[in-house]
Formats: C-alpha cells, structure tokens, sequence
C-alpha cells in the first residue's frame, strides 16, 4: 500500500452524530399520520409523478388526514432534480405555510424536499447552500419515505440538487437539514419497475464500494459501508429472480440506508465525479452512469487499496482474502452484475460523444468527491478513465 492510502490509525478517529430515528419492516408506512402528528400539523408532501400513479401519494395523504395533519403537495419532481424544481416546490410550502416537510420517493423527491427546506427557514437561493453548514436558521422536521432501494438520502443531511442553467449537481449539506424521522417500508419499492430498480440497486452498490475505501473513511464509515455491500450484493441477485421476493427487498432497502449513513461520515470517491458530466452533457441516468465508471474506478485504485476491495470481494464469496487480484475480480462482478439488469457496459452505448471527453474529464476534475478517491486523480487520469470506459 502507498503513501496514497490513509494510515489505519485514522480509522479510530470519527464523529458519529446521527440524527434520524430510522423505522424498518414491512408495512411501516401506516405509522406515519401519528409520526407527523408529532413534528407538525401542516405538512408538504414532495414526490413524483410515479408515485401519484402508484397510488403512494394517496395512500400518504389518507393517513395523515386520518391523523388530524392537513397536507398540501408539490409531485412534480423531476427524476434530477435542479433548482428550478426546489423552487416550485417552494411556492407550495410558503403559500401553506407549513411546519413539516415530508419526502416520499427516490432520491429525488427527498433531494428536493430537503433543498425546499433549505430556502424556506433561510431563504437565498440553493447555490448559497452549496458546500457544508452554510444554513444559519434552524430548518423544518423532515420525514423521509424511500419508495426505492438507491441513494440512501434519507440517511444524509446533504441535498443533491443540479443547476438548472449549468445542470451540473451540487451537493448542498448541513446538519440541520438530516431527517428527523426515515420510514423503510419494502412494500414501497415493490411497485418500482425494473429499470427503476436496476439503476438505483447499482448506485447503492457503488455508496458501499466506493465510502469503503475514500480518504475519509473511519470505523463508523467502514462499518455501515461492509454491511451494506453484504445485504446489496447478496440480495440484488435475488431481486432479479424474484421481483417479489419481500425479504430480498428489504435487504436491499437497509442496504441502501447503511450505504447512505455511510457517505455521511466518509463521502464517495471518482466514480461520482465522473459520473455527473455524463448526466448533465448528454442526460445518462446516474445510475447507467454509475454502472459503466464502476469498474474502472475501482481496478484504477487498485494500486492503493486492492487490500480493501478484496475484503469485499472475499464477504460475497468472489475470492480469498488477501487475493492479489481481488480488485479485478470485483471490478468484474460489478460491470457483470450491472449487465444482468440489461445496464450498458460502455460510454459508447449511452451515446456519449467521444470528442467530448476532455470537457468532461475537466469537470470531473472540479466534483467535489473525487477529492476523496484513495488513489487521487487528475484531468489527466479522468480523460484515461473515461477513455477506458468508451468502447467495450
């Protein structure tokens, strides 16, 4: 292991400060009338579209009615959502003048939910949050309701929200803005398609892979990231045979929250930096995204933390531990992993325009969590990551 790699003393050093009440099991959502009825009386409930459709957004509205809390709705989030959807959403919450923020759906609804959140207790726009611990007020109560096992934001204070002029993403954290209360309830995430399910068990497997080995990893960090990659790799596979399969659902959904509580305290590496110029220059869904720059990620950082990897690579049962090649060997399970769902394996097969590169690598450079990739990176190794990730 080189100098690039962090000490192991550094492990011991970490500040835990978790500020959710996480409520998991099958059926949960009946709770959340009472739950609210605690935080608030006014409530906005930010989703989607599909979830509308899905019926989950009646079924929210029937139990908080049910519970004496009067609810007003902002569903038109789009799958990334900028700053022009916190925005709308905005409208909705001062005009209600609500006291609770409620966020059901992917990590978008519960982004945007938590950006509205920002602008309505501190007012400004959401490029004034971009960064760590630049709300001055206290925000709202916040209830997070995943209907999909991805990004974990429930367990996060941090809002990811795209510039809708640039459509690149910022990453607008602060404490105050964690959920109070985060409800897993599988059944939810029975109803996603399987192209919902595909893009986003991928991007919770790369939170355990990648804040397992970043710069900022500690014992908290290492801890929540190893589990989550046990419950996602052993249940995505059965998910896949089974879309029904409760059980397998539920491990994919506390997987999803550990990677999540993961990133708060460790961040993620290349991967993501790399990920959101494909996004914004040629709308590759994070998740297809995540798929194709994965693997090359994780062979490049081999040099300095192959030893990681292969602990991972050894709790699925893909190699002993301590296996040299151990970061081949996962890097080889992900992208086969990925092609089981019918993800793309190439940038090419995205339509990714290759005379573009060099823009992208430059933007990578500028993401804020390839700072903490073990091994660092530079426009240089990013323009080579992408390169290697082009054709097939």
């Amino acid at each position: 292991m080189t100098s690039d790699n962090p000490p192991s003393a550094t492990l011991s050093e970490f500040d835990f400060d978790p500020r959710t009440r996480v409520i998991s099991g099958p059926g949960v959502l009946s709770r959340l009338g009472d739950l609210a009825r605690e935080l608030g009386d006014r409530a906005l409930l930010v989703t989607d579209p599909g979830l509308r459709a899905a019926g989950h957004e009646q079924q929210a509205l029937t139990l908080l009615s049910q519970a004496g809390v009067s609810a007003h709705v902002f569903d038109e989030v789009s799958p990334n959502p900028t700053t022009d959807d916190v925005e709308r959403g905005l409208v909705v919450a001062r005009e209600a003048r609500v006291n609770l923020i409620i966020g059901l759906g992917g990590g978008s609804s519960m982004d945007c939910a938590k950006g509205i959140n920002f602008l309505l207790t501190n007012g400004g726009r959401m490029q004034d949050y971009h960064g760590i611990g630049r709300a001055k007020q206290p925000m709202l109560p916040m209830i997070a309701i995943p209907t999909t096992a991805g990004t974990g934001s429930e367990a996060q204070s941090f809002a990811l929200i795209a510039d809708a002029q640039t459509h690149m993403k910022m990453a607008c954290g602060d404490r105050k803005a964690a959920c109070r209360i985060a409800l897993l309830d599988p059944v939810l995430t029975v109803t996603m398609p399987a192209s919902v399910t595909a893009v986003t068990g991928i991007d919770a497997i790369s939170h355990a892979v990648e804040s397992y080995v970043t710069k900022k990893r500690n014992l908290v960090s290492s801890l929540f990231a190893r589990r989550a990659w046990g419950l996602l790799a052993g249940a995505f596979p059965r998910v896949l045979q089974n879309p029904a399969d409760l059980a397998a659902r539920h491990d994919m959904l506390i997987g999803a929250h550990f990677a999540g509580a993961a990133i708060e305290n460790s961040m993620l590496g290349a991967t993501h930096a790399l990920a959101n110029p494909l996004s914004a220059h040629f709308g590759v869904t994070h998740g297809v995204a995540i798929a194709v720059m994965l693997p090359h990620v994780v062979r490049y950082n081999a040099a300095v933390v192959n030893d990681l990897y292969g602990e991972l690579a050894a709790d699925a049962g893909l190699c002993p531990s301590g296996d040299p090649r151990a970061a081949d060997v996962l890097a080889g399970f992900l992208r086969q992993t990925a092609s089981a769902w019918g993800l793309p394996d190439h940038l090419a097969a995205c339509d990714v325009r290759r005379e573009l590169i060099p823009v992208m690598a430059e933007e990578a450079s500028k993401q804020w969590t390839g700072t903490f990739n073990p091994r660092p990176v530079t426009v240089d190794s990013l323009r080579e990551l992408y390169e290697c990730a082009f054709e097939n």
